[in-house]
């Protein structure tokens, strides 16, 4: 069993907001791969579901932000969990609108999410790093982050969201660099769409291996190479 964890803040005021971008990404797995209906449990809302053989629920702290890690803690906690089990979608403003990395373990880089899980959990947890980009200042960014993605930024972040849904199974297997892979088909598909094939062995490939954070060359090789 897999356990994949949206950030952001509940209620309708905040639900377009930038910050609660991993909120939409799990939103998304759920309305594409038919899970459950999103129900009251361990200080937040879950969905269960399967993506190919795995089993995995969909969490949704309802503690604000600064609090995520009771939820996911709770979780854990029932299911029997280990923090290798935990996959959390996130906010990044280090990433340029549109860009996402995947990263296994690692520093919270002081966003409060993970801050608060870290104190929870421990730091040895998977987390899809979504970026939003920077507003350019510090003193903007807690304005910048509670606010609703512009217009003009929609296609973008339609596109990753379905690459995110697209990749699920893939990232449930364990598989990063696949996961990976097809976010990058979503974002920048192949010019010659009758050469697209499933999972292509170009410079798509390459590119996911990179992304790929917080594991030794050996251990994206074993990625690359699984199954």
């Amino acid at each position: 069993m897999k356990l994949f964890v949206g950030l952001g803040n509940p209620g309708a005021d905040y639900a377009g907001h930038r910050h609660n971008i991993g909120f939409m990404a799990v939103d998304r797995i759920a309305a594409d791969h038919g899970f459950g209906p999103w129900k009251r449990d361990f200080k937040g809302r879950v969905s269960e579901g399967r993506l190919g053989a795995e089993k995995v629920v969909l969490l949704k702290p309802e503690t604000f932000m600064n609090a995520s890690g009771e939820a996911v803690q709770s979780a854990m906690a029932f299911y029997k969990l280990s923090p290798g089990d935990i996959t959390v979608f996130h906010d990044e403003l280090d990433l340029a609108p549109g860009k996402l990395r995947y990263k296994l373990a690692g520093g919270h880089a002081g966003h409060n999410g993970l801050r608060s899980i870290h104190a929870q959990i421990g730091e040895a947890y998977g987390r899809v790093r979504l970026g939003i980009g920077h507003p350019g200042h510090k003193d903007a960014v807690a304005g910048y982050v509670l606010h609703n993605f512009a217009k003009v930024e929609q296609d973008w972040l339609d596109d990753l969201l379905r690459g995110i849904s697209d990749g699920a199974v893939a990232l449930a297997e364990g598989d990063a660099p696949r996961f990976l892979n097809a976010v990058a088909l979503r974002m920048a598909p192949p010019k010659d769409k009758a050469a697209a094939v499933p999972e292509p062995k170009t410079s798509a490939a390459a590119t996911a291996v990179t992304a790929v954070e917080g594991l030794s060359a050996l251990q994206r090789l074993a990625q690359r190479f699984r199954g």
